[in-house]
């Protein structure tokens, strides 16, 4: 049985390929991006990696990497972020739906009903959005490219799955916090960079002036659990064949917590490398986003989710102590 992963250099494509790896649910796990991806360290099976570099929008280099059999479950992670896609329109909409329709032809064509995990994002729900209880039943009407890619991806997701071809879920994640490595090209790249930068004894800029300010956001720990132990078992008849997107649990933290949080586990001189600066040309787009899901469908499903910024914070620095 076999597991496909796009975006397997990312960080959320290295942590759940670490989390299959270690569990040894799979005889291979196949890890791709545009670079080739390393083999998580530290994994019990890592014999059972096998690491491709590739083009997913070019079709033959996707068939290469799908094989002709024993294809089980697809995670599709892969994409050009929030702001990467707004500044480069042509880029956002070869990578974030050029490619992932490729891989879905080619799935239909080598694995017919095969499972599908997509990564959405809750970037397809903007203004006019309610202020409290956002769900799936309210209208994404997104204000960015990248919202946009991401609606046209899961319609796609939606038609095939409704048709038989492959078994599809949309899955819209929360900003995941706290990201180890360098910046991303998010928007939200700084809600991990609020801590990660102070914690590592360098600055960050908090994009605006407003500690009230509040996201929806989700561990890498919750994440992963959410993807491994509960999409990826998910029954067909989960959810209607027409209607296949999923709000992933999250929860809200304003500014004022994250700073709260990163005093309570670096101390006062983390939150001295803070610097709280407005930058106008992103401001409307960050009060664009929803702060307030109702997860009432995922948590019926069966997933989880957190409910402290603290022990993301606490999970980060552990992390961190053993790499060092």
């Amino acid at each position: 049985m076999r597991i496909l992963i796009t975006g397997a250099a990312g960080f959320i494509g290295q942590i759940t390929a670490r989390a299959l790896l270690n569990e040894g649910r799979y005889d291979e796990v196949v890890l791709t991006d545009i670079v080739e991806p390393p083999v998580p360290a530290n994994t019990k099976y890592p014999e059972r990696a096998r690491c491709v570099k590739a083009d997913l929008a070019n079709p033959e280099e996707v068939a290469s990497v799908v094989g002709s059999s024993g294809l089980e479950s697809v995670i599709l992670l892969h994409g050009i972020m929030s702001s990467g896609a707004e500044a480069n329109f042509e880029l956002g909409y070869h990578v974030n739906v050029d490619a992932t329709l490729s891989v879905l032809n080619c799935l239909v064509k080598t694995c017919p009903g095969v499972r599908v995990l997509y990564a959405s994002s809750e970037a397809v729900y903007g203004r006019p959005v309610p202020k409290t209880g956002v769900t799936e039943d309210d209208i994404a009407t997104p204000e960015m490219s990248y919202g946009c890619q991401k609606i046209i991806c899961e319609t796609y997701l939606n038609d095939y799955t409704r048709r038989g071809l492959i078994n599809g879920f949309s899955l819209r994640f929360p900003t995941i916090s706290v990201r180890p490595g360098a910046p991303s090209a998010a928007i939200s790249s700084f809600l991990s960079g609020v801590i990660r930068e102070p914690l590592n004894g360098q600055p960050c800029v908090i994009p605006l002036k407003d500690r009230a300010w509040r996201h929806w956001m989700s561990s890498p720990k919750t994440l992963v659990h959410n993807l491994v132990e509960v999409a990826l078992k998910l029954p067909r008849e989960a959810l209607p064949l027409h209607r296949r997107s999923v709000n992933l649990p999250g929860f809200a933290v304003t500014v004022q917590e994250m700073l709260d949080a990163l005093e309570a586990v670096g101390g006062k001189e983390a939150v001295a490398l803070v610097e709280e600066r407005e930058v106008p040309e992103i401001k409307s787009t960050l009060y664009s986003w929803a702060d307030d899901f109702d997860n009432t469908l995922a948590l019926s499903l069966g997933m989880k989710k957190d409910t402290s910024f603290v022990n993301s914070v606490r999970d980060y620095k552990d992390t961190l102590e053993a790499s060092r």
